[in-house]
Formats: C-alpha cells, structure tokens, sequence
C-alpha cells in the first residue's frame, strides 16, 4: 500500500505597514504586507478589506481565500478535462465569497460561489464537462479543507467555428 505525500507550503509574509509609531493605537499603523515565496517572480501587496482599515488597492486575505478556492477549482477542472480529452480553450472565475461578521468583530465565511465560464471546442462534451466540475470539487484540497459550502454555477459553451 501506497503511503501518503506530504507537502508543505512556505510563505513569508511582512508586515510593510509601520508608519513611525509602530502598534502605539489602533489608527497608528497601516495593515499593508507582502506575502512572498523563495524563487517566486513578485510579492503580493496585501492589507486589510477597506472596511478594516485597509486599503482597497491591494488584495486583502479574504480575497486571497476566494482566489486560492477559485484556481485550486480550476486546476482541477482543466486536468480533469484534459485527462478527458475535453479541449478547452477558455476559463475565466467571478468568484465571491461571503463572510459574515459578528458585533464583537469575529467573523467567518459563509460560503464561496465559484462561476466558471468556459469554452471548449466540442458541444458535445458540454454536460460531461459541467459533470468534470464536481468531480474537482471532490479532489480540490482548498475546497475539502473547508468548514463552510463551495458552490458551482459553471456555465461551459462551445467554441463557435
């Protein structure tokens, strides 16, 4: 019997947000950070939802949850598709995610609903390729290690020629 791979993920992420007084009260420091990898080509700006005192430019880590779902579906739908011989020559995401925040500033995520639009050169393999949708669902790690539901409202066409 096969044992289990383990892999491990390494990030580091730097706070940049210290204006010159540090954490002395709440409005003193900025939320900015990079988040970086070893031998990747760019950091990610991040901060804080605008509503938290961030800023709207750079991604926030409710955002980043949304998108690491969103291309972890992806992923998985292309392998599954090619695996298939499903020849797919676009996909794009609107993903959202909802989060609920509670009076005393807890919060959790609801739920992600994930869009998927594709295009793929055969008509004929439309539904087989909805259906590819939900077996990635089944075999995407962000979506399994989840405590809340992943939705799908894939709509795939075919390539006009």
């Amino acid at each position: 019997m096969a044992e289990d791979r383990i892999h491990t993920y390494c990030v580091t992420n730097r706070w940049t947000g210290n204006r010159g007084e540090g954490t002395s009260n709440y409005r003193a420091y900025g939320r900015d950070h990079e988040i970086s990898g070893a031998g990747k080509m760019a950091a990610i700006l991040g901060s804080a939802d605008p509503a938290f005192r961030g800023d709207r430019a750079k991604y926030n880590p409710e955002e980043l949850l949304v998108g690491a779902v969103s291309a972890c579906h992806m992923l998985w739908v292309l392998h599954l598709c090619a695996d298939a011989g499903v020849v797919v020559d676009d996909y794009s995401d609107e993903a959202l995610g909802e989060m609920v925040e509670r009076q005393d500033g807890s919060g959790e995520f609801r739920r992600i609903v994930l869009r998927p639009r594709m295009t793929i050169r055969d008509e004929r393999q439309i539904s087989r390729t909805v259906g590819l949708h939900r077996r990635a669902h089944e075999l995407c790690a962000m979506a399994r290690s989840l405590n809340f539901s992943v939705v799908h409202e894939p709509v795939v066409t075919a390539a006009k020629r």
